[in-house]
């Protein structure tokens, strides 16, 4: 399927605002859009790993790509995960997508069944034959027990309804060799997940993040990809400096295996961005833990203003 754009620069993987049963947050969605739009993102992901897609109902996907695709009109391209253990929940998924607005979809692999890359490889073949958008693959093996190995990737690549990778992995090593394999076929869209290393996957060749502290931040994320672009490397670095502060700040915390999606929402709260309740069986943190994150916060929020808005 021939698609009449292109992918690229900072897709933020949107979380999914929730209300305290578990139902869609509209308000707060609506608010998270127009914040994340007014930053100057370059596209949008939901239902990824930082949108909790695997402990949400399928009737809060639907409705959030509705109205994720409603408000965001064609603006910037929304892409749609439809990960999933069945795929014939994934193509339903993909067909809401498609009757919503949505300019692509995005899949990891089936993460409970053991598979190995041929079954793999079917599954992805048998899926982009059956939706009616393009597909992105999604690297993503400390949740879902496998990587995509690169010879499976540069096969599914052929397929033409398969345009592109987000690589979750944090392997640089990966990345770059990905970025080798398909120097020569630009068409072919390489993203990274991580934010920690999005300074040194773009230098690789990598067309941009689907960096989840730009859910806060917007605009530390995409001033970094447009420094890149202007090849300033010294306010590439100074960019990425901050955003490894907020990292270091926001989503560590021994304690939790969760701490990333804990912070995150914790720091969202607080902006009124979203209420900060995570889908079983995640949780926020208590409200002690909360107290030492908002100190954090506040830290993180004064550089990134600094860098921002330099004197």
């Amino acid at each position: 399927m021939e698609s009449n754009y292109t992918l690229f620069g900072i897709i933020p993987p949107m979380i999914t605002p929730l209300n305290p049963d578990l139902s869609l947050d509209v308000k707060h969605t609506g608010i998270l859009l127009e914040h994340l739009l007014e930053g100057g993102i370059h596209g949008l992901f939901i239902l990824g790993t930082t949108g909790e897609f695997a402990g949400i109902s399928q009737d809060v996907k639907s409705d959030l790509i509705r109205l994720t695709c409603r408000k965001v009109g064609s603006k910037i391209p929304v892409l749609v995960g439809i990960t999933g253990c069945s795929l014939v929940e994934s193509i339903d998924l993909a067909s809401i997508a498609k009757d919503s607005g949505a300019k692509a979809l995005v899949a990891a692999p089936p993460f409970y069944m053991n598979i190995g890359q041929e079954e793999l490889q079917a599954y992805y073949l048998q899926l982009a034959d059956s939706v009616n958008l393009p597909l992105m693959l999604y690297n993503m093996p400390s949740h879902t027990k496998m990587r995509i190995e690169i010879k499976n990737v540069e096969a599914l690549a052929k397929h033409p309804n398969i345009i592109g990778i987000k690589d979750s992995s944090g392997d640089l090593a990966y990345f770059q060799e990905l970025s080798k394999k398909f120097r020569d076929t630009p068409e072919f869209r390489i993203f990274v997940g991580p934010e920690e290393i999005l300074a040194s996957t773009l230098k690789m060749g990598g067309h941009g993040g689907v960096t989840g502290g730009a859910n806060l931040f917007p605009k530390l994320y995409v001033q970094a990809f447009e420094a890149f672009q202007k090849n300033d490397l010294v306010r590439l670095e100074e960019l990425q400096e901050c955003i490894l502060f907020l990292s270091d700040k926001l989503y560590q915390n021994a304690t939790y295996k969760s701490s990333y999606l804990k912070g995150l929402k914790a720091a969202m709260s607080f902006e009124g961005l979203c209420q900060g309740i995570l889908a079983p069986p995640l949780s926020a943190y208590s409200e002690g833990e909360k107290s030492i994150i908002k100190e954090n916060f506040l830290q993180v929020k004064d550089r990134v203003n600094r860098v921002l808005n330099p004197s």
